[in-house]
């Protein structure tokens, strides 16, 4: 059977049975947390062997991409609880700032920060004319919140909402024409958030994971409840260690490093991730500790919800992007059931989860650009 091990994100690694499993977890909620692939703080020896690693890119990946026809600020403001928020604006060269313009804000995939994915999508949507704002989530890259990593899905959604809150403060951005994209998790993030914003006029998942759908069941709802409570157990232990002193613990992400038994799911993550595709380290923290949330604060994805009152959006319009090869296609075909009118679903032949991060030659940008083009120009109207 497959385990969590299926997702970049919910506690798990690929075993081979039950009994596997259970003694994974007797052995994680006990003293050794290191063991079995969990990192540590101070866990920098487990990685002393460091793989070899491929220079060859699929074709279309660009993650890195920059343009001569946009201008790329620094920014950052606080949300409402006086978070720090980290964002890099995107401007056309070409920008008329005595006008207002629409605007877009982008969302990196769980566990990654605004330089891989939304960076990309970032520069290419400003060639097309739009100013556009990558953010870092809280608790990653720039962003305020400690511990580092660390899983809060309703201060994930408030990133959204204060890049909206920024952007609408900005002289040349109609406050009438914001949009928003959530690429992977961001996907969840950003429904969650424009449930309750309304600012948000048009919004875009890519690729989107419901985190709390794949925390509670996995992939395909291959999680049985004995599963989902030893995670549960294994992380309030957890917090009662950090809390008497005991160093912090992460969980899920990305692998280091392949093995002969590394299941597809993570070669994807792997070759975006820990190579030269994706990989960025931001500055503070260590490769050893990126892509991993905090092993007792991931269960808190457990209780997010995001497609519950999804209707509630409309008649705000929803365009779902997935891949006919993606792993993680299940949400977006439920979110998209789910919602109210006007909604869009778009399958991408050919592609699977990670080509949408920054395969160039797969992502639908005249479809992204159509979108955005039509809703946010009713919006302003």
């Amino acid at each position: 059977m497959k385990t969590p091990a299926d997702t970049p994100f919910a506690i798990g690694f690929e075993l081979t049975d039950n009994a596997s499993y259970r003694r994974y977890f007797l052995k994680m909620a006990g003293t050794g947390m290191t063991a079995m692939g969990l990192l540590s703080a101070t866990a920098g020896a487990v990685f002393a062997a460091v793989p070899k690693k491929s220079t060859a890119l699929p074709s279309g990946a660009d993650n890195f991409y920059t343009s001569d026809q946009v201008t790329v600020q620094q920014v950052s403001f606080k949300n409402q609880y006086q978070m720090v928020v980290a964002g890099n604006l995107f401007t056309p060269n070409s920008l008329d700032r005595q006008q207002r313009h629409p605007a877009i804000v982008i969302g990196h995939p769980m566990g990654a920060v605004k330089e891989q994915s939304a960076h990309l999508y970032a520069t290419k949507m400003a060639e097309q004319g739009y100013v556009t704002l990558a953010i870092d989530l809280a608790f990653w890259g720039g962003s305020g919140g400690q511990p580092r990593n660390a899983v809060l899905p309703d201060m994930y959604a408030e990133s959204f909402s204060a890049a909206v809150d920024f952007l609408s403060s900005q002289a040349f951005v109609n406050p009438q024409q914001i949009g928003a994209i959530g690429i992977c998790g961001s996907g969840s993030f950003v429904i969650s958030a424009a449930k309750i914003d309304p600012r948000m006029k048009a919004i875009v998942t890519v690729s989107m994971y419901d985190m709390g759908a794949v925390t509670r069941h996995a992939l395909n709802h291959s999680q049985t409840l004995e599963q989902r409570q030893q995670i549960t157990a294994a992380a309030v232990a957890q917090r009662q260690l950090e809390f008497n002193g005991g160093t912090t613990q992460y969980t899920g992400g990305t692998v280091h490093q392949l093995t002969t038994d590394t299941d597809p799911i993570q070669r994807e993550f792997y070759d975006f991730y820990r190579t030269p595709r994706g990989e960025v380290t931001p500055q503070g923290t260590t490769p050893h500790t990126t892509t991993h949330p905090t092993l007792s604060s991931n269960v808190k994805f457990m209780n997010f919800y995001p497609f519950n009152d999804i209707e509630t959006i409309s008649p705000r319009p929803l365009l779902f992007i997935t891949g006919d090869q993606a792993h993680s296609k299940e949400f977006s075909e439920d979110a998209y059931q789910r919602a109210a009118e006007p909604k869009e679903l778009h399958t991408v032949p050919g592609a699977g989860h990670v080509d949408l991060y920054d395969r160039v030659n797969l992502i639908p940008w005249d479809r992204l650009t159509s979108f955005f083009g039509k809703h946010l120009r009713q919006a302003g109207a």
